[in-house]
């Protein structure tokens, strides 16, 4: 309970409630789309940076064994989002699968959210989590569009898998992390007051943006929202403690398994989308969005973050 107060009074979160605020009662407050693209920007290329420095000196059969963890685990969250998309919404087999790439796939915001509440709570974050996040889209978006179509040529594989690496997030993500990785803690500090200092202003800016697009997102609920809210919410928090316990029996600190834990359980909205789109045109990817952003995100930001932090305590301790 202490944790789940910290985490509701924090800046993070109190920003995402005022963009929440701010759409419920119809104001005028809006970020150009220019300024929403500077800010995840540099997010990611901020996150990177710090996660390169601490992989520096990473050990590679740990890496290789955590590597292979996050691909067995992306697989395993879309196939039982699908699952679950199937039994619970009685979803038709192509919006089942919309829903599980977007489920088994990861939002990078939710990492970045995670992390922040750990390293507030004084605890290390391992930085080799940074190229987990990046691997664990891989799965899910190629599973999910596999599980949506009765045929998927090796092409259309080729060309999800070339979208996962040549997009926005895993450049900047990557791109970071082997410029930490390759400068180190002496080197990274030239830019220590651009991209650390600032880096929690930004992420303010960044999550009052994201709850204005939230609040926007709910009111586009209609018909089945209830069964929706079961899929977005209990589905995740599952995801998320086999994520906690996972991460502890690959030795990542307890620290380290709550933000894989909020990996887990987290929902892309911005990688999946696009992917889905070209491979699965005529699913509703509005609907899967709207789960993913206006559902999950909040969840997991209020309540997720703060029980897998508690149950990582638990097991180390």
């Amino acid at each position: 309970m202490s944790l789940l107060l910290d985490n509701l009074a924090s800046p993070v979160v109190l920003a995402f409630g005022l963009g929440l605020f701010a759409r419920a009662v119809r104001s005028d407050l809006a970020i150009p789309n220019q300024i929403q693209a500077y800010l995840s920007i540099f997010l990611l290329l901020a996150i990177g940076l710090k996660g390169g420095v601490a992989l520096r000196g990473q050990d590679p059969a740990s890496l290789a064994l955590l590597l292979s963890m996050t691909l067995a685990a992306g697989a395993v969250t879309t196939f039982t989002a699908f699952a679950g998309a199937r039994w619970l919404l009685g979803d038709h087999r192509r919006e089942a699968a919309a829903l599980a790439a977007h489920y088994g796939s990861v939002s990078a915001v939710t990492f970045i959210a995670a992390s922040q509440f750990i390293e507030r709570a004084g605890a290390p974050v391992d930085g080799v989590l940074v190229a987990l996040l990046v691997a664990l889209e891989v799965p899910a978006l190629l599973i999910g569009l596999a599980l949506g179509r009765s045929t998927q040529a090796n092409a259309s594989n080729h060309h999800t898998l070339q979208e996962v690496f040549t997009g926005k997030t895993a450049i900047l993500l990557l791109g970071g992390l082997a410029i930490g990785a390759i400068t180190g803690p002496d080197g990274i500090q030239a830019v220590d007051a651009m991209y650390f200092d600032l880096f929690k202003g930004v992420l303010m800016l960044f999550m009052l943006d994201m709850g204005m697009t939230a609040a926007s997102r709910l009111a586009e609920l209609r018909q089945g929202w209830v069964k929706l809210a079961l899929f977005a919410t209990v589905l995740p928090l599952a995801h998320g403690v086999a994520g906690v316990l996972l991460g502890h029996a690959c030795g990542l600190s307890p620290g380290g398994a709550a933000v894989f834990g909020a990996m887990l359980s987290s929902a892309s909205y911005i990688a999946a989308p696009a992917a889905v789109r070209a491979g699965l045109p005529e699913a509703d990817v509005g609907r899967c969005i709207t789960a993913a952003l206006g559902l999950t995100f909040p969840f997991n930001l209020a309540i997720g973050i703060p029980l897998y932090a508690s149950l990582a305590q638990r097991i180390a301790g």
